[in-house]
């Protein structure tokens, strides 16, 4: 029997659709990129927000109209926080999995061969296993080290998605990594849902982690992402001085500049603090690169608050950040909290932080011009006069923030076997246009591996 797996949502989902995939290749089932020769297509679903339900809602009945004689599968958060409601709801649907444990995967669908179901499973541990379906470009990977949440922000719904926070073991981690280095992976990134609560519940730390990470030998970077401000520890920036393969890569989110939202939010620090915190990662880490994101329109956000968010993000001046309306989610305490703000408000506010946001990322981008930089190469770009391919450095994680345009010569041959997806590359800085850079291909700084077995989706 083949699968087809129609993925939405963050990397988190990202990886359990991997995972998924890799569960029911292991019983058997053909894994397919073609759709229409399908005999299920899985439908991994984001819950997170009004518009991620609308888009997962809306692929069900494309999915159905396209391809009407396969067995259609949701999984993913949606399916999770509303099994039952969907199986009874939706007659579209086969089925209905949960993200408890993904191991039953097969046993599910077994199942449905003989009758319509939804099925949840108690929120326990981390799931873990082998994902020989990669959902990136070649050369990168997405690290789950936590699962669930405890941090409670009044306006988010994980916790009941996914349940309080696990972390997951650090020998089980060390051995994934290993085992993805040795399969020719370059850039791994760890995810989760607060990384920076790693371990408080197994008595380790993100820093003891990263420092055994590190310790790893092998040619890679590693790019911790999310790490919530309110359980940020210096220790984290010890682990990263002097690494030799973490990245000063800091994915914080602040939400908000103003004290009383932040305080509504039910977040602990200000915005003195947040700010602290900016001006002493740069201090101790030059170069670093930080990344955030503000939630505008939160109940109870006034002019006043708007303005002190937009004062705190020209004051801290990130590298790179998302700009979010915010999404009134049931069951949250946000949800029926007073003082909401006018949907459309809410989005003029995002729109006056992303052009904000715009101009200093442009302005930081300066300082790499004239530059060399290894960049790992995502995509070839067809063009007639020249070569072109995109890619990122160091300081752009995946599918967040800007790229790198590659150019060289059509007629070098060396520049055109170099110049392939999962190479890493070297490059001279050209120039940056907007939120990307613009740069000439130099030489090979590391081939695209021979012996990874893993089938990448791009």
């Amino acid at each position: 029997m083949k699968f087809f797996i129609d993925q939405h949502g963050c990397a988190k989902n990202q990886t359990d659709g991997e995972l998924i995939a890799g569960f029911l290749m292991e019983r058997g089932y053909e894994f397919t990129l073609n759709a229409s020769e399908a005999d299920f297509i899985l439908i991994n679903s984001c819950g997170f927000i009004q518009s991620a339900k609308k888009e997962s809602i809306d692929a069900v009945y494309d999915v159905k109209k396209a391809y009407p004689d396969a067995k259609l599968i949701l999984t993913g958060c949606l399916a999770e926080r509303y099994a039952g409601q969907l199986i009874e709801q939706m007659p579209e649907l086969d089925g209905v999995f949960g993200n408890g444990d993904l191991s039953k995967i097969a046993d599910f669908m077994d199942g449905v061969k003989k009758k319509r179901g939804a099925e949840t499973f108690p929120q326990k541990g981390v799931c873990g296993g082998e994902r020989p379906v990669i959902f990136n470009f070649p050369g990168s990977a997405f690290v789950k080290i936590t699962e669930g949440c405890s941090n409670h922000c009044s306006f988010c719904a994980i916790p009941l998605i996914r349940g309080e926070l696990r972390s997951r073991s650090e020998a089980e981690i060390l051995k994934e990594i290993k085992h993805l280095i040795k399969d020719g992976i370059y850039e791994i990134n760890l995810i989760g849902q607060d990384l920076a609560a790693y371990g408080t519940d197994t008595k380790t730390s993100l820093a003891a982690l990263l420092k055994k990470i590190d310790a790893i030998k092998g040619d890679f970077i590693v790019r911790p992402l999310y790490i919530h401000p309110d359980h940020f520890s210096a220790d984290i920036i010890e682990a990263i001085k002097g690494s030799a393969h973490i990245l000063p890569y800091f994915d914080i989110p602040f939400q908000s500049g103003d004290d009383k939202i932040i305080l509504a939010m039910n977040r602990t620090g200000s915005y003195k603090q947040y700010a602290a915190l900016v001006k002493k990662i740069r201090r101790e880490l030059k170069g670093a690169v930080l990344r955030t994101t503000f939630l505008t329109g939160f109940p109870g956000e006034t002019d006043e608050a708007a303005d002190n968010t937009a004062h705190f993000l020209e004051e801290i001046a990130p590298d790179w950040s998302g700009c979010f309306p915010y999404s009134r989610e049931e069951d949250t305490p946000a949800y029926s909290m007073k003082g909401r703000v006018p949907a459309q408000t809410a989005k003029a506010r995002a729109a006056r932080l992303e052009e904000l946001q715009t101009a200093i990322t442009a302005d930081h981008l300066q300082r790499y011009v004239g530059k060399e930089l290894t960049v790992l190469v995502e995509e070839i770009i067809e063009a007639e006069d020249e070569g072109l391919a995109i890619g990122r450095a160091w300081f752009q994680a995946p599918e967040v923030d800007g790229s790198v345009v590659i150019r060289y010569e059509l007629d070098d041959k060396s520049a055109v076997s170099a110049v392939v997806p999962g190479a890493v590359v070297s490059v001279k800085i050209l120039a940056s246009t907007g939120v990307d850079l613009d740069s000439a291909f130099i030489k090979i700084y590391r081939k695209k591996s021979e012996k990874n077995e893993r089938k990448f989706i791009f």
